[in-house]
């Protein structure tokens, strides 16, 4: 990637310009998703084969390979996009290195020898590879936060702002206060994409209130630990400057100069690509002082995590960016007040610091025409289970879970039928099939005792036992608590036994009652959010089906 050269006449247009006609002399652009998943069932040998097969072709001058980030579909990956100029775009799915080298000869050579007004048809033996692009999958979806997702190099720079990237980061230096800032941000409705939905807006106006002594922090909670979740990691996989330019939008804001991303160790590639963009903003005077020739100066540094869910909590998360166990503290003081280093801090998630650039450039009204009343926006989920389309998406919220896991999921597979739907990973609960029309949507979602959580959504079958289901997601908790209040080191415990009693036949109606009984101690007494959602699973399943539960203790009474 060539380094740009920036001196005191910096002109952020004149760099997107340069770069749009740089990407404009390709007659064809193909996109090879480079996220996780794709990368482990061997998108790196495709590209490499890629690579070799233009060099042979002579077609560097022609054709671009990009290895991209995530394009949704994971189940059907490796994918590929291959879009030349003048012609329709192309998705290729589950693909294998030979296959990927037969694209380029069987399809790209030919079609780039096409004169115009001429058709072509791909063999069949690459037809059987070619994914739809009509799907529901794609076509139902509103795309805010993953707008570039599978569009652009995340590790070219210059390549985001070709796409507008740093525009709104210039907008608020040069144009707004930071008070003008945090009211855009309150007026767009923007709501926290990590769990509880907190105000974005008012949290930064919280922060901003706050006297500057010496300094204040923002901070990008990257810490999913969701069973099924994925969707913060290949935010950052496949863009990671829009979260950069969001956090330094926010840093702004609130009057911040130093931030911390705190990203669990088990995502290499976006901590990868998370550490390449912030060197590339040093390189590029994008981060340090003065940034756009203004009096804004602001640095970002990354803390790794070591697993640890509780760490999803902000203040258990400072205490481990600190050095500290990662364990909770009473609020207040919010960290807003006295958090990092006890300083004033602002905690924020990769998706919600993932749409402000975007609300900056396009306004706040413009983002709240997406959702509800009380939810504006988009929402990223990673769809998963029993459905035929898993995979990574993005819908206005509001849209049905009838919608998001019969059209755009495609349904249950293998004839099977759908049971129910969780949501908010061991934090939510399950949605049962009459609920299937409810709006997904923060205030919906807790009526009926889930939570939106960071938008894990997964899909549940017939042959699913629900109480062996309460019974996973309890052990995990258990497993992630912290020990440091009791309600959740000993509720959670009991609560795991009586689990596990019915589940082999055991139990009685008692047990059932008694976990009852310490779901609700817990919920009330524990401190922090993971003691008090831990029971969230158990009383949803217990509430919707509790026939199953009876089952099983009916079945030992009869012994």
């Amino acid at each position: 990637m060539a380094e740009i050269d920036i001196d005191k006449r910096f002109d952020i247009h004149e760099i997107a310009k340069n770069k749009k006609a740089d990407l404009d002399r390709f007659q064809c652009t193909i996109y090879c998703c480079h996220s996780t998943g794709c990368k482990s069932s061997g998108s790196d040998d495709i590209i490499s084969l890629l690579q070799d097969a233009v060099e042979e072709y002579d077609l560097k001058d022609k054709v671009r390979i990009v290895a991209a980030g995530c394009m949704g579909l994971c189940a059907q990956g490796p994918l590929m996009r291959v879009e030349i100029k003048g012609q329709k775009d192309v998705l290729y799915k589950r693909l294998e290195p030979l296959i990927a080298r037969l694209i380029v000869a069987e399809h790209v050579v030919p079609a780039l020898k096409l004169e115009e007004g001429e058709t072509f048809e791909l063999p069949e033996f690459l037809q059987q590879h070619v994914l739809s692009l009509d799907l529901p999958f794609f076509t139902k979806q509103e795309k805010v936060v993953l707008k570039l997702a599978g569009h652009m190099d995340p590790e070219d720079i210059q390549e985001y702002m070709a796409h507008g990237g740093y525009l709104a980061l210039e907008k608020v230096l040069k144009t707004m206060t930071p008070a003008q800032v945090v009211d855009e941000i309150k007026r767009s409705g923007l709501r926290g994409r990590g769990g509880g939905g907190f105000s974005t807006g008012m949290k930064w106006e919280l922060a901003a209130k706050v006297p500057t002594i010496d300094e204040k922090f923002i901070i990008c909670n990257g810490d999913e630990g969701d069973p099924g979740a994925y969707m913060d990691r290949s935010i950052l996989e496949a863009n990671p400057h829009a979260v950069i330019e969001g956090m330094m939008i926010a840093a702004y804001a609130i009057g911040a100069t130093e931030g911390w991303f705190y990203i669990r160790a088990e995502y290499p590639l976006a901590v990868e690509r998370l550490e390449k963009a912030i060197k590339a903003c040093k390189k590029n005077r994008l981060l340090g002082n003065n940034i756009m020739g203004t009096d804004f100066c602001f640095n970002i540094d990354i803390r790794l995590g070591a697993g640890a869910f509780v760490c999803g909590e902000e203040t258990a998360l400072i205490h481990s960016i600190e050095g500290k166990r990662g364990t909770p503290r009473p609020r207040p003081p919010y960290p807003t007040d006295k958090g990092l280093w006890g300083k004033p801090s602002c905690v924020n998630n990769v998706e919600t610091l993932g749409n402000v650039a975007s609300i900056i450039l396009k306004g706040a009204d413009w983002f709240a025409s997406f959702g509800t009343e009380t939810s504006k926006g988009t929402k990223v989920f990673a769809l998963t289970g029993q459905v035929e389309h898993s995979g990574l998406i993005e819908v206005p919220m509001g849209t049905t879970i009838n919608e998001i896991v019969n059209e755009i999921g495609g349904g249950v597979p293998n004839g099977k039928k759908l049971k129910a739907v969780q949501t908010g990973g061991p934090s939510g609960g399950v949605i049962p099939l009459e609920y299937m029309d409810l709006p997904v949507c923060y205030e919906e979602l807790k009526k009926v005792g889930s939570i939106m959580g960071s938008g894990g959504m997964i899909v549940i079958d017939d042959t699913q036992d629900m109480v062996s289901l309460a019974n996973f997601y309890l052990d995990f908790t258990v497993d992630e608590s912290c020990g440091k209040c009791a309600p959740c080191r000993i509720g959670g415990k009991q609560m795991l036994l009586l689990l596990e009693k019915i589940n082999k036949g055991k139990g009685t109606k008692e047990d059932i009652e008694e976990l009852r009984k310490i779901a609700h101690a817990m919920q009330k007494a524990s401190l922090c959010g993971l003691g008090q959602t831990a029971p969230n699973p158990v009383l949803s399943t217990l509430k919707f089906y509790e026939n199953e539960y009876l089952a099983k203790v009916e079945k030992n009474e009869k012994k």
